[in-house]
């Protein structure tokens, strides 16, 4: 959606509907037939980021059903840092502008989220339960969306590591900690 690269290239507040009307290559008023505010166009393109993450999980959960909790915890790291590659402007939008939401937009959203949020934490407790974690769940939950979710700010998709390799080496740092170990534990500090 183009109105996401300009919000993120010119910021969602500073962005006018002159300016979508001109990215898209259209008059001002076809803007309005769509959509009745900018507003509502922030809300698309973050009601499509977080539709895009559910079905992305659910299509994996889905379709194998004797995939391990690593490795669905491993693709929804993977489809965070994806859409960092395909969907740039969402993700910088998604998470520097949702307080910009209407009232009811905003509470929308945040459903999907804290829905999308408890989807990763009963995977963690699932793995607590069968002893393959250790941790408290809903804090490694915040851990693994903290180092996913501030890639944004850093990551380079035209470098040489591709958001696979990030996510693999984010899921070993989140597993292992800095000690390195792959093994769950408690990590005894002199």
């Amino acid at each position: 959606m183009r109105a996401a690269e300009l919000f993120d290239s010119r910021g969602y507040h500073v962005a006018s509907m002159e300016d979508l009307a001109a990215a898209v290559g259209v008059a001002k008023p076809t803007i309005y037939h769509y959509f009745k505010s900018k507003s509502d166009i922030l809300y698309a393109i973050h009601e499509e980021f977080i539709d895009l993450l559910i079905c992305q999980h659910e299509g994996r959960s889905t379709a194998q059903l004797q995939i391990s909790v690593d490795d669905l915890l491993l693709g929804i790291m993977q489809d965070i840092l994806q859409l960092l590659g395909t969907h740039r402007g969402h993700v910088r939008v998604f998470f520097e502008c949702h307080r910009s939401l209407q009232g009811d937009q905003q509470v929308a959203i945040r459903a999907k989220r804290d829905a999308y949020t408890r989807t990763v934490v009963g995977l963690l407790e699932q793995g607590k339960a069968d002893g393959r974690f250790v941790r408290d769940p809903d804090i490694a939950a915040f851990a693994l969306f903290g180092i996913c979710n501030w890639a944004y700010q850093w990551y380079d998709a035209s470098g040489s590591m591709s958001t696979v390799d990030l996510a693999n080496k984010f899921w070993q740092i989140l597993l292992g900690g800095i000690t390195g170990s792959t093994t769950p534990g408690v990590v005894s500090v002199p």
